[in-house]
């Protein structure tokens, strides 16, 4: 068992490292003052050909792994980009993972190319008001009538839906009373968020200002047959192909954004005096930071072990699960003991630790509750009844 980082994937830490370096903490705090997408980030990203780490080479991607992405990942949330970094181009490395594993080689040669080069974006339509997490129960319904498709529904936290073209939507195709299953009669579309028949409403939220969220009201938008991915009804089924590396990604962006506000933190706590003494001298605010290190390390060790079992093609679903929460919880600690630490600076805007800290809070609900991962272990792991 190695637990050693390979020469390339040092380098590919490094290199995004470097690219992020040129977007200034300032940068991302204008971003958060004013919004905006970051078109600029995403550019250079695409320029350097990350947007494709995880898709097939013959597509124009990289072809490396889940493990190598989340490096990256990791490193554009420490870089000081956070949440608002990552969020940018997250959909590139997870969600389009149906589509390399379901689609057909037409729709992977359209589909995949343009994303890689950064030409298009694309979001995630899944989540609706109503159901949450109860994905079987979506209301959005796909009718058929010859070689279209009719979507009507509602959904919402999108994300970037208010700068894509392209969408990656589930919807049901077959009434849930006519079912077998609720999880059969889903169908995964990726086609074209045609604003025509798409009202996008953005939800104004607490952080990541950057990153646009939103609802979608869609009424019969009209959807090609050649854009299903997969067979009809077979949706469901084809995007838990991309819910792990998500839950992976995720967890790696927290321990990034733990990182660098633990940083500063210690960085604040060897230059701040008083009483005559930097405040780092003191154990009240030694041991919390010491402690927010270990906390960090440990959920970082579970990060790459869900990697490295996706990537080996083994079970991950404890341990991707596992590792959200677990880094979640640590990238939370960390940023808010980096505004305590910082004392009523940490509150000052200039500081930049309080918007770590409202980007934690995001990592601790999406893309799964602290509550159902819990569930997840207790009765995936430790055999329990379930609860709900």
């Amino acid at each position: 068992m190695d637990f050693n980082l390979t020469t390339e994937q040092e380098a590919i830490r490094d290199a995004v490292a470097r690219l992020c370096a040129e977007f200034s903490l300032d940068y991302w705090l204008e971003k958060d003052r004013h919004g905006g997408f970051p078109h600029d980030f995403h550019a250079a990203l695409a320029g350097d050909g990350w947007l494709g780490i995880c898709m097939p080479e013959e597509y124009g991607g990289a072809g490396l792994g889940v493990m190598e992405a989340a490096l990256m990942v990791q490193a554009i949330s420490a870089s000081g980009a956070g949440m608002s970094g990552v969020s940018a181009i997250h959909m590139n490395i997870f969600g389009l993972n149906p589509v390399v594993k379901f689609g057909t080689d037409e729709q992977k040669r359209r589909i995949l190319p343009p994303l890689i080069a950064g030409d298009e974006k694309a979001c995630f339509a899944v989540t609706e008001p109503n159901t949450g997490l109860n994905t079987t129960r979506l209301k959005t319904f796909a009718r058929r009538e010859g070689d279209t498709y009719y979507l009507t529904g509602h959904k919402v936290w999108i994300t970037t839906a208010q700068v894509t073209e392209k969408m990656l939507l589930l919807a049901r195709t077959t009434p849930i009373d006519q079912v077998a299953r609720p999880t059969d009669g889903l169908s995964l579309f990726y086609t074209d968020l045609d604003r025509r028949y798409i009202d996008v409403r953005e939800i104004d939220k607490m952080g990541r200002k950057a990153v646009d969220s939103n609802e979608l009201f869609i009424d019969a938008l009209p959807v090609p047959a050649a854009d299903l991915i997969g067979a009809e009804g077979e949706g469901f089924r084809n995007i838990l192909h991309g819910m792990n590396p998500e839950r992976v990604l995720a967890a790696s962006a927290a321990v990034g954004l733990g990182r660098v506000a633990l940083d500063r933190a210690a960085t604040y706590a060897n230059e701040r005096e008083v009483f005559d003494r930097p405040i780092g001298k003191n154990q009240g605010i030694q041991h919390p930071l010491a402690a927010c290190w270990m906390g960090l390390e440990a959920a970082d060790l579970m990060v790459m072990k869900a990697a490295s079992r996706y990537d080996q093609g083994l079970e991950c679903g404890a341990e991707a699960n596992a590792a959200k929460y677990l880094a979640g919880e640590a990238g939370f600690k960390a940023c808010e003991a980096s505004v305590l630490t910082h004392g009523g600076f940490g509150y000052a805007k200039e500081y930049h630790v309080e918007r770590f800290f409202r980007e934690a809070m995001l990592l601790r609900i999406a893309p799964i509750s602290t509550q159902l991962i819990m569930c997840y272990i207790a009765e995936r792991v430790l055999g329990l009844p379930k609860s709900y």
